[in-house]
């Protein structure tokens, strides 16, 4: 059984109280804000049998509330970057503000991230709530968004749900920078990572999907068996991995399926990823350079965690290859990640 608890944990200005929420079981516990819908820490057991906080993240409200690097955060409306922040859905034309050099990113300059989300307790865990206004940060049509954490013994499940008065493009996924020897660990190196993916998209000089689907055989990108991350980034192109590894072709029903696995031999500590989403966005904190202090005083730098980002493709909505990212009017958008901790 999960113990679930509920405590205030600050106030923002002009926009309300933030709430943290705690899920425990046995051999995982989780806090999330209401703030950005944040996951503010995870402490998984190592092999040793210590209990260590695995997520990035800030000692105080204000760290988040002024947060550039979605640390923990639920990001929407759409994840990701919209080439130029423009995109014609149904005749007419929309421009985004450019918050990504000349992309919009990650739902916009307030996406979801910053929204403080209604919480209600549900069995196992919380269920959080958000109405996006027709025109929020330039989107189309009202949209109803909820995602509820729950956490049964070593898996942490997040589901999403959202439905739209107009027809929307709609990507939503969670921004954890995870390392699992611990949150104030220096680097990643020393994790092995595995994505189930044979496919990736190569993107241009400004992180924009080119169109192509290219085959991880014979390139650094293939992850299909476990590789050590040091080695891997320096035989790496550019500063790090930040690429969408193809779970499923864009035909493909969309079905829960394995994503990824990353195991830290030191610590005997794995995390298996599995989801429902067509892509998982591999990130190596390439643009974290020591300027952010976290949690306990660390100081988080360039490779000191990565992401797994379940999501659609990028820029989905300008590429009518890749899979559909339009939510309908009397449709519901409907997708689950898993995160489970367990140890070797």
């Amino acid at each position: 059984m999960t113990e679930v608890c509920q405590q205030q944990w600050g106030e923002v200005s002009g926009l309300g109280s933030v709430d943290l929420w705690a899920l425990k079981s046995s051999q995982v516990r989780v806090e999330v804000l209401t703030l950005g819908a944040i996951i503010r820490s995870v402490h998984s057991r190592g092999k040793d049998g210590q209990m260590e906080d695995v997520v990035l993240g800030y000692d105080e409200l204000e760290g988040y509330v002024s947060d550039q690097r979605y640390l923990g955060a639920l990001v929407g409306r759409v994840a990701n970057r919209i080439s130029k922040g423009h995109f014609i859905v149904e005749g007419k034309e929309y421009q985004l503000d450019i918050n990504n050099g000349p992309n919009a990113l990650h739902g916009g300059l307030r996406g979801f991230n910053k929204a403080i989300w209604r919480a209600v307790a549900v069995e196992d865990g919380v269920h959080l709530s958000l109405t996006s206004p027709d025109g929020d940060q330039g989107y189309p049509g009202e949209v109803q968004v909820s995602v509820s954490y729950t956490l049964k013994g070593e898996t942490l499940t997040v589901e999403y749900r959202a439905s739209s008065t107009k027809t929307t493009p709609i990507n939503l996924t969670n921004h954890s920078y995870f390392n699992l020897a611990g949150q104030a660990a220096a680097d990643i190196y020393d994790h092995e990572v595995f994505i189930s993916a044979q496919t990736y998209l190569p993107v241009d000089d400004t992180s924009i999907p080119t169109g192509e689907i290219s085959t991880v055989e014979g390139t650094p990108f293939d992850l299909s068996k476990p590789v050590l991350m040091g080695p891997r980034l320096k035989e790496l192109p550019g500063p790090g991995f930040d690429h969408n590894f193809c779970l499923m072709s864009p035909r493909d029903a969309w079905k829960e399926r394995h994503a990824a696995r990353v195991c830290h031999p030191a610590s005997g500590r794995v995390l298996e990823v599995s989801t429902s989403q067509p892509g998982v966005q591999f990130y190596t904190a390439n643009f974290l350079d020591g300027s952010v202090t976290g949690k306990g005083g660390a100081r988080y730098k360039k490779h000191c965690s990565f992401c797994l980002e379940t999501q659609n493709w990028p820029d989905a909505v300008n590429q009518p290859s890749f899979p559909n990212c339009l939510l309908h009017p009397g449709e519901e958008h409907h997708q689950v990640t898993r995160y489970t901790f367990t140890t070797v």
